[in-house]
């Protein structure tokens, strides 16, 4: 059955709408057209909370930076997470006016090829000119894509940089058992329609005036492929640049020979492969991302970290600068989750 929910302003303003059973509250929220601030949709970033007032509700996952425990007995919740279980209301803190998902577009596009880049990873290529209107986000940036055939929707980062005829990648781990990860092996064919909803989210590149470290963790990478594809159409930024990408097994490994290529397109690029359970094969870094980084190199000017992979790794990444004191720096961070995958 459908549930009266009630959306209160710091402002003083409220706002009635239905929610359909089993509805996520952002879901229902948007449909009626009550913008609530959001980014990543996944209760990892924590831009959507407020507090329930009254009714029952169920949260389907939260991150514990996004809300703590204090803030869980308090009743706040993540609209992205939440579906109630009865008639509710819901408090948050900001005017009504704030109340903007911001700009996106709701595009269909048709799929042009799935190259297999590796053992566990493809790169989806979606064809999305029919738009009159070219595709705008910043590198880093994610699109929701809707699988076909199903009702379910999917984030990934956006693996290359704007352009006018809207051609599209996205880099997609190929799960044992995944909606997408299912459909790409099964029924993906060239020509097949397929919808998205762009540009979203808040980790992206941000004006370059310091030296950047770029650290991806498994289809992590996507993000950084877009955003060094920005650089080196811009003939580089003027300041060194490390990434550093880790996976699990060598044969995760992928878009290596496009890493390659950004070396002699980027002045002062260079990369780090590790793998943290590698084969014998294997002769290069092993062991974890931290394992790598020099404490002094790291001390020597400010620069700016970017980070992106599965929360492991980057809290992993964040404990080691704790550990090691090193302040000089300003980070930003995208973290996802595997069995809800952005990436």
């Amino acid at each position: 059955m459908n549930h009266k929910v009630a959306f209160s302003f710091a402002d003083g303003k409220t706002s009635f709408f239905e929610v359909k059973t089993n509805e996520l509250l952002l879901d229902a929220a948007l449909r009626n057209g009550v913008n609530i601030p959001l980014d990543c949709r996944e209760g990892v970033c924590g831009t959507c909370q407020g507090r329930c007032e009254s009714g029952q509700f169920t949260q389907d996952y939260v991150d514990e930076e996004a809300l703590s425990e204090h803030d869980l007995a308090q009743r706040k919740m993540l609209s992205c997470q939440t579906r109630v279980q009865s008639d509710a209301s819901f408090y948050f803190d900001f005017d009504s006016s704030l109340c903007n998902a911001g700009a996106t577009q709701l595009l269909q596009a048709v799929i042009t090829r799935v190259e297999q880049v590796s053992a566990t990873t493809a790169i989806l290529h979606i064809d999305a000119s029919a738009s009159p209107l070219q595709l705008d986000f910043l590198p880093g940036q994610y699109a929701r894509l809707h699988v076909p055939g199903t009702c379910e929707w999917r984030s990934y980062s956006f693996a290359n940089r704007p352009n006018p005829t809207n051609q599209l990648q996205f880099l997609i781990r190929l799960l044992p058992d995944g909606v997408m990860s299912n459909f790409i092996r099964e029924h993906c064919q060239p020509g097949q329609i397929i919808e998205l909803e762009a540009p979203l989210g808040s980790f992206y590149l941000r004006q370059v005036t310091k030296p950047l470290v770029l650290v991806a963790g498994g289809t992590g990478l996507s993000a950084f492929l877009g955003m060094l594809d920005n650089i080196a159409e811009k003939g580089g930024c003027g300041h060194p640049i490390q990434l550093f990408y880790g996976v699990t097994q060598d044969n995760d490994l992928c878009e290596t020979q496009r890493l390659a290529g950004y070396r002699e397109r980027i002045s002062d690029f260079d990369y780090h492969l590790i793998v943290s359970k590698p084969s014998e094969q294997w002769k290069g870094k092993t062991g974890w991302i931290p394992d790598h980084f020099d404490r002094n190199a790291f001390e020597a000017d400010p620069f700016d970290i970017y980070l992106c992979g599965p929360p492991p790794m980057v809290e992993a990444v964040k404990t080691w600068f704790n550990e090691q004191q090193i302040e000089r720096f300003q980070m930003f961070y995208e973290k996802f989750i595997e069995s809800n995958s952005k990436h």
